[in-house]
């Protein structure tokens, strides 16, 4: 049996902190994550769709629901919805007002339930948050029934300490499951207690900076052991990076951005000692990255060679490192001048920053 796992879409989020139209492109992208899903359910030729909440972010739009509701019937295979504490099921929640296709099954209750596909062996439980936080819904929890196969499908934490569906790694050690599929935490992961395997995917797409890297969905395979691949999506990404700008910032740019055109974000900090840098003129070169934010973090160049020439102790000493910053070995060059800045900044009486 082959399930596809996926969490957290937040269609409809605010994507406070972007301009009005860097938050219009993602929002046209996040429309675009329950068709990417369908997709991939259909050429790995999965049984199942487990979503393990915050499909919505709130408050729902016509379009966002339309997609969402167009994509789960079109993948024509059992689909099970866990809801969140974003899209829990309150007086206005989607999964309560509106009406979903026959394939769907939607857990309403606060309360672990199950459902018997016979055609697959197989026994689906799952839960929803009814309010924004939920106690533990795995507790005191153990499967039920003649089935070979036991899956769950919550929105929670493996966290004790969680507001938000805490789960214990005993409560998973003792529930029978052998896969819990989780949302919530929006970097992928999982545990394995015993026979049971936990495993959360983490956001499709990220929304800022603070959601970087390749996001996508889980495919896990069900045999005689269980077994969960990641699965990139192609949606866009956020890459927070910083590199020493060194002789040339155009350069050390150059090294962290791909070649070819991209919508994905860059934010690229500048770090190390450097005279002034035109970031502007900087950003002119890669016209190509649409979303590129670059920062000045650089330190300025102190005048290292101050005392060469001076008939002191400090005058020798600095006058053969800057001998050996001339030299043809590019390694030899940057430890003298590494030597010389922190020599210079302790006797100008500066705090010391190895960058």
């Amino acid at each position: 049996m082959k399930i596809l796992h996926s969490a957290d879409w937040h269609l409809d989020a605010p994507l406070t902190g972007h301009s009005e139209e860097n938050a219009q492109f993602l929002r046209r992208e996040l429309l675009k994550i329950p068709e990417k899903v369908a997709k991939i359910c259909q050429v790995e030729n999965c049984d199942l769709l487990l979503l393990s909440g915050d499909l919505f972010d709130g408050a729902y739009t016509r379009q966002s629901l339309t997609a969402v509701r167009s994509a789960l019937e079109k993948v024509g295979i059992p689909v099970f919805i866990a809801p969140g504490n974003h899209d829990f099921c309150g007086e206005k929640s989607p999964y309560m007002a509106e009406e979903w296709p026959k394939n769907v099954h939607i857990f309403k209750k606060a309360a672990m339930e199950s459902v018997s596909l016979p055609e697959l062996d197989c026994r689906i439980y799952g839960a929803g948050f009814e309010s924004m936080d939920c106690p533990g819904l795995l507790k005191n929890f153990a499967v039920e029934g003649q089935e070979t196969w036991h899956i769950g499908v919550l929105h929670g934490e493996v966290s004790a300490a969680s507001h938000y569906c805490p789960i214990t790694k005993d409560q998973l050690k003792q529930s029978g499951l052998q896969y819990l599929a989780l949302g919530h935490i929006h970097k992928g992961g999982s545990i394995r207690a015993e026979d049971t395997l936990c495993a959360w995917p983490g956001c499709p797409m990220g929304h800022g900076f603070d959601e970087t890297g390749i996001k996508g969905v889980i495919v896990a395979e069900i045999t005689d052991t269980v077994k969960a691949s990641f699965m990139p999506l192609d949606t866009p990404r956020f890459y927070d990076e910083s590199v020493e700008a060194g002789d040339s910032a155009v350069d050390a740019v150059a090294s962290l951005l791909p070649a070819t055109p991209t919508e994905d974000f860059y934010r690229v900090s500048l770090t190390g000692y450097s005279g002034q840098i035109d970031l502007e003129q900087v950003k002119k070169e890669f016209s190509h990255v649409h979303n590129l934010t670059l920062l000045d973090q650089t330190v300025p160049e102190l005048d290292l060679w101050a005392s060469v020439g001076e008939d002191t102790l400090v005058g020798v000493y600095f006058s053969l490192l800057k001998t050996s910053s001339e030299s043809d070995s590019e390694s030899i060059s940057r430890r003298a001048k590494m030597a010389a800045r922190i020599s210079r900044q302790i006797l100008d009486g500066q705090e010391v920053r190895l960058l």
